[in-house]
C-alpha cells in the first residue's frame, strides 16, 4: 500500500467534524462505529487490535482441523478492508477469489505476524481516509459490481470484524488451554466431521 497521505491522528480530529456536517452525518457515524470495532471503546468489548496485537507466532500459525489459522483470519479482514477501499474508489471489477481471501501460509514467525497486523492497520486507516469526504447520498449508491449499496457494505465490514474477532478470541482460549499438548488435539470430534468450518 502506498502512502496514506493523512494520518490517524488527523482522521479522528476530522470525525466530529463529520457529524456536524448534515450532508456527512451518517458517514461520520460509520467511521466512529468502524474505528470502535477495530481500535477499541465499542459497548460490546474488546476490539479487533485489543484481541489481536498480544497474540504469538505460534498461536498465529495453529490449525485445528478444517478451521482457519488466526494469521488466515487477520489477512482475511484485510482483504475485505481492500475491497471496500477499491469499491469506494469505483473499482468495479474488483473481486477477492482464491488466496486473496484467506492468504496461504505455513509456520508463522515475528516479522511476518508484525506485517500482517501492519497491512491490517494501514488498511483500516486507509478506509478511513477515502471516506472523509464522502456525503450521506453516497451511503445509498450501489457499490460497483454488486446489489447493494455502501451503507451495507461498510457496515458489513464492521460485522465482518466483529464476528472474526470473536473467531480469534475463542481461537487463543482454545490454544493456551491446549498448549502442552498440542500433539494429542484429536480432530475427529462431530464438529470436524460434519465440516461446520468457518467459509466467511
Amino acid at each position: 500500500m502506498g502512502s496514506l497521505g493523512i494520518g490517524l491522528f488527523e482522521i479522528i480530529k476530522y470525525i466530529p467534524n463529520m457529524e456536524s456536517n448534515e450532508n456527512n452525518y451518517l458517514v461520520g457515524r460509520i467511521v466512529k462505529l468502524l474505528n470502535a470495532a477495530f481500535h477499541g471503546g465499542a459497548w460490546h468489548g474488546p476490539s479487533a487490535l485489543e484481541v489481536i496485537k498480544p497474540v504469538k507466532p505460534k498461536q498465529a500459525e495453529f490449525k485445528l482441523g478444517n478451521v482457519h489459522t488466526i494469521a488466515e483470519l487477520i489477512y482475511h479482514m484485510t482483504s475485505w478492508r481492500i475491497f471496500a477501499i477499491q469499491k469506494v474508489n469505483g473499482n468495479e471489477k474488483y473481486e477477492i477469489i482464491g488466496d486473496k481471501d484467506f492468504g496461504k501460509f505455513g509456520k508463522i514467525d515475528k516479522f511476518e505476524l508484525e506485517t500482517l497486523l501492519m497491512e491490517m492497520s494501514l488498511s483500516h486507516d486507509e478506509l478511513l481516509s477515502v471516506l472523509m469526504d464522502k456525503t450521506d447520498d453516497f451511503l445509498m449508491e450501489n457499490v460497483p459490481g454488486t446489489e447493494y449499496d455502501y451503507y451495507t457494505l461498510l457496515h458489513g465490514i464492521i460485522h465482518h470484524d466483529l464476528y472474526h474477532t470473536g473467531q480469534i478470541a475463542v481461537l487463543k482460549k482454545l490454544i493456551d488451554r491446549k498448549s502442552e499438548k498440542l500433539d494429542e488435539i484429536s480432530t475427529s470430534s462431530r464438529f470436524f466431521e460434519e465440516g461446520y468450518g468457518d467459509t466467511f
